[in-house]
């Protein structure tokens, strides 16, 4: 059952509290990990994984949704990544066109490939997929991200064990695995040859990524810092440029020797620089929120956010010129919550976190969207199917 709390900046609250799921039931059977975007036609967009199949559908962003007929993206079935943070992607560019990622899982332990799929045709039909990287070997390239410049390059970045592999043949030492990414240049027809961003980075966690207004691609990551310390990293990348500065993000010294499954979260701030979200564990466990100067590279002090004894984490972050949200995940006493904090002024401070749905059955993370303005929270959930609600302007 879904219920929602007193929220004093939800807008049109009490019509959206009867009808926030969408119509169609769940196969029980199937990954709850989903992404989402809204297009330019006011359509909310999906992709999910249904018996080794990527499924996209659509609906109209109206109340209930109701999506349409689902087209297979895959042409034939695949062992589709859905676990901890892997999960299909998708993202829309300026000119209509969809685009779609996934990690396909290979037979060797912890291997896969990065897929890539397009439509221009608002959906209606998809290419036939491609492999994102050149290197073909059946290693890991896993946990892929997406984004689209708004000049239409598309920068695919994923986490890849090749340098490892290569370390390991040399008798020499290789902690963790290395961000490496892609771009295409003619709207997904191809991708460039892939190039490294950094050595050393988690095996498991998700990669967050944005664009810039120059249209460079700001990726952060959890980071294998020195003594096994596994804080987390931040690189603005210009495919122009033959090297990248990296610069350390969060600094917990979390120290532990296994990857958590727990990648961050980032969002544009204004002309200074990058909103960002994060789970540390260690001493001080807890989900953190910081800012980061994009020109110094230097971030503010770490806000706790959450109750860090209800594992709150899996952070989403928006942002919108002054305002942003953040949402995330607590658990206990058998039920899933998804709180919901939000700032006037920039991250400089917030409101008082508040309980916006719940579950008792099986969920997917939190995902925040934003369309003229308007934001919404999107929650997949077992019992209740997609969880849409409008959290503000």
């Amino acid at each position: 059952m879904i219920f929602l709390k007193r929220i004093v900046f939800i807008i049109f609250f009490f019509a959206i509290a009867q009808n926030i799921n969408a119509h169609e039931g769940h196969d029980h059977g199937q990954p709850l990990a989903v992404s989402l975007a809204l297009d330019g036609q006011h359509h909310l967009l999906r992709v999910s994984v249904q018996n080794g199949f990527v499924i996209f559908d659509k609906a109209k962003n109206t109340v209930p949704l109701e999506f349409n007929s689902k087209l297979r993206i895959n042409h034939q079935a695949q062992k589709i990544g859905t676990d901890g943070d892997a999960r299909p992607k998708i993202a829309v560019a300026n000119n209509g066109n969809i685009y779609i990622t996934w990690t396909q899982h290979l037979p060797s332990p912890y291997t896969g490939y990065i897929w890539f799929a397009r439509s221009t045709d608002g959906g209606k039909s998809f290419s036939k997929p491609i492999i994102v990287h050149h290197d073909q070997a059946e290693i890991t390239h896993r946990f892929d991200a997406i984004t689209v410049t708004a000049s239409g390059r598309i920068y695919v970045a994923w986490v890849d064990k090749r340098d490892l592999i290569v370390a390991k043949k040399s008798g020499q030492a290789y902690d963790g695995a290395a961000i490496y990414y892609a771009v295409s240049d003619d709207h997904g027809l191809s991708f460039s040859h892939e190039r490294k961003v950094a050595d050393n980075s988690c095996e498991c966690c998700r990669i967050a990524m944005i664009v810039d207004d120059q249209g460079n691609a700001v990726m952060m990551w959890r980071h294998l810092f020195e003594q096994g310390v596994r804080d987390h990293a931040i690189a603005s990348i210009n495919p122009e440029q033959d090297s990248y500065q990296i610069h350390r993000a969060s600094f917990a010294n979390w120290k532990i020797d296994a990857c958590p499954h727990h990648g961050p979260a980032i969002a544009k701030g204004g002309d200074w620089g990058y909103h960002m979200a994060w789970f540390d564990g260690g001493e001080n466990t807890g989900l953190f929120y910081a800012r980061m100067d994009g020109n110094a590279w230097v971030s503010s002090p770490a806000k706790r956010f959450g109750d860090a004894s209800k594992q709150a984490g899996h952070p989403a972050l928006l942002s919108n010129g002054e305002d942003v949200w953040l949402a995330w995940k607590e658990r206990s006493d058998n039920a899933s919550q998804i709180k919901l904090a939000k700032s006037n002024d920039g991250g400089r401070s917030w409101s008082d976190p508040i309980a916006i749905a719940q579950t008792h059955d099986k969920s997917d993370y939190p995902q925040l969207l934003i369309k003229d303005s308007q934001v919404y929270l999107a929650w997949n959930t077992q019992a209740d199917c997609l969880v849409w609600i409008k959290v503000g302007q």
